[in-house]
């Protein structure tokens, strides 16, 4: 059992890896721009909550 251990951790290691890769690639993908260029603009289209000009 204690030999079967180091190949299910290295085969785990691999496969997060690979969940990791996939990841990051799908994020940064070509056709993914448009969402992550909206998403950095939500903070900003917010409406400010604590400004001092309430009426």
């Amino acid at each position: 059992m204690e030999q079967i251990t180091a190949y299910l951790s290295a085969f785990s290691t691999v496969i997060g890896l690979a969940f990791f890769v996939g990841i990051v690639w799908w994020a940064w993908s070509p056709g993914r721009k448009s969402a992550n260029e909206e998403s950095a603009e939500l903070p900003f289209d917010l409406p400010d909550e604590f400004s001092k000009d309430k009426s």
